[in-house]
């Protein structure tokens, strides 16, 4: 089995015949996926999605691939190619359409149109679309598609065949395979067996769940208890889940049908992707079932319904100014029910159980994976992993979509059944088919690119560090001035500080540290303003690290009068 190396150097040209497989994003992280294929000088991207950001990155809002490999290739693309409508493989498509904005987009129907919300939203003019479903075929370029029916917790999802000259390759996508789906459609194992008996050269498989032994619950599992929440309610309910998961909303609708409710949307995304989904059928929702969110206090709370955003904590959501009593018409009461059907995304745990205790301290009841089984997965489980290898029984297996964990095991679970070539990739590694054998062929530069605010790019590690010190350490300031006749300290430091334990400090007893330091630095010849801020810096970082055993931004200021 082969592993990413950090000193892979440039990849060489590639090899008549040879198919090569670079993720820009999804490998070693959930989030973000994108993966680049070249044939004969043509490139087919699958997937553009975003990762969104962790505790330790303050002031990010969305994380896209990076770009950079591609860049002065874009013409060269011949179509994105997108699995289905979750943001982590479509939120970056707008910011690829600024670089080449005619990149023909293919996709299913439910896909392109949540894809064509986001690039109203970002001002794109449509771009080419290519609408398909499961059992179409295609052809752009010198890749030959066709697109599979799977499962995930978004309906229309697809994995997909790439046939070139020399080679077969199948993607799931992200997918489980639930046996009893709520809108019937099951993922399409015999097309699985199909191309395996044609031969699959390279198999990509989504490794998220790949440490969770078993097969994944199906959907309908959960319904009995969600039935359960909604006769043990004595007053509102409010059900958080994920705006795009349109199963767990169907079965809210009917449960609040059945329980003589009404239901409103909270959050914009959540409004606007339920509207598409109703529109275009993929979400039933009886007559006069719905009422606007304003309207639902005319009810009584026994018969009120809300279905929310925020189900990840996300401080800006719906959920999340409800449960601190800031949302402009929803407050909560005592003996609410709160819903949180959805899964726990890691790095997400302590806004999840910030907004639960939020809630219950104002006496809501708070339903949640960790005390219901009110969510399932949407991705396969190692039994599900394991049926499909033996089913497919691919030559080589390039796990994708999850963390370097996720996809070590997965790797296991191919090599457990007898599959010898399995290359374990992390973004930027470069994989080359050729001659019906994979490998790593060396590794381009890829890394974070942030975006913040209308800024794409621009924020940095560096950065990053530098709010990370002032959000934890605290900020201070030195101001101090030099007179340019007698050439020492005339007047200051005057000293301000934000942040932690620094404010409102006297800060009296350095202040003659630094004149001192300064003048004696000036007495010795160096008169270079860098050279007296960085005494400055070093005389009042030494103070409050022995002080206050903390570590601010100083910032010092050198004026010459």
């Amino acid at each position: 089995m082969s592993h990413p190396h950090p000193e892979l150097s440039a990849p060489p040209e590639l090899p008549k015949g040879g198919l090569r497989v670079t993720a820009l994003g999804g490998l070693g992280e959930v989030g973000r996926n994108m993966t680049v294929f070249e044939y004969d000088g043509r490139l087919l991207i699958v997937d553009c999605g975003v990762l969104f950001p962790e505790d330790h990155q303050p002031g990010v809002d969305l994380i896209l691939p990076d770009f950079g490999p591609i860049r002065d290739r874009l013409d060269d693309i011949e179509a994105l190619v997108l699995t289905h409508g979750h943001e982590d493989h479509i939120g970056a498509t707008p910011y690829l359409l600024r670089e080449r904005q005619d990149i023909p987009l293919v996709g299913s129907e439910l896909t392109l149109a949540l894809l064509d919300s986001k690039l109203r939203e970002h001002r794109l003019r449509q771009t080419v679309h290519h609408k398909v479903k499961a059992g179409d075929r295609m052809i752009l370029g010198p890749f030959e598609l066709e697109f599979i029916a799977v499962n995930h917790s978004i309906p229309d999802a697809l994995a997909i065949a790439i046939r070139t000259g020399t080679a077969l390759v199948l993607h799931t996508g992200d997918f489980k395979m639930d046996q009893l789906p709520l809108d019937g459609r099951i993922t399409d194992l015999r097309s699985f067996a199909r191309l395996g008996e044609e031969g699959v050269d390279l198999f990509l498989t989504d490794s998220t769940n790949a440490e969770t032994p078993g097969f994944t619950p199906t959907e309908k599992s959960i319904t009995p208890v969600i039935d359960q929440v909604f006769r043990d309610s004595t007053q509102r309910i409010i059900v958080a889940c994920f705006a795009s998961h349109v199963h767990r909303v169907q079965q809210v609708l009917d449960a609040a049908v059945a329980n003589n409710r009404k239901v409103a949307y909270v959050g914009r995304s959540m409004v606007r992707n339920m509207g598409i989904a109703r529109d275009l059928g993929y979400l039933t929702v009886p007559g006069g079932t719905l009422v606007e969110a304003k309207d639902l206090a005319d009810l009584p709370p026994e018969r009120q319904v809300l279905v929310s955003t925020g189900s990840q904590g996300e401080p800006m959501s719906a959920l999340s100014r409800i449960a601190q009593r800031s949302h402009n018409f929803v407050h909560i009461e005592e003996n609410d029910t709160v819903l949180l059907a959805s899964s726990l995304i890691p790095g997400n745990e302590n806004a999840i159980y910030r907004v639960i205790n939020g809630l219950a301290r104002w006496g809501a009841r708070v339903v949640h994976k960790g005390n219901a089984h009110v969510h399932v997965s949407g991705h396969a489980s190692a039994g599900e992993l394991l049926y499909c290898y033996n089913i497919v029984q691919p030559r080589n297996v390039l796990p994708v979509h999850g963390e370097i964990r996720h996809m070590l095991a997965n790797a296991a679970l191919a090599r457990s059944v007898g599959v010898e070539n399995v290359v374990v990739a992390e973004d930027g590694v470069v994989v080359d088919l050729v001659d019906g054998v994979a490998s790593i062929v060396g590794k381009v530069d890829v890394g974070l690119v942030f975006v913040d605010g209308t800024s794409v790019g621009d924020i940095t590690e560096a950065d990053l560090k530098d709010r990370r010190i002032l959000g934890e350490e605290g900020f201070i300031s030195v101001i101090i001035v030099i007179d340019s006749v007698t050439g020492k300290v005339s007047a200051g430091p005057e000293i301000h500080a934000r942040g932690n334990a620094l404010e409102n400090n006297d800060f009296s007893a350095v202040q003659k540290s630094v004149i001192d330091a300064v003048n004696a630095a000036l007495a010795e010849g160096n008169v270079d303003s860098y050279q007296l801020q960085q005494t400055v810096r070093r005389v009042v970082g030494r103070w409050v690290s022995n002080t206050h055993r903390r570590r601010p931004m100083i910032i010092p200021v050198v004026v010459e009068a």
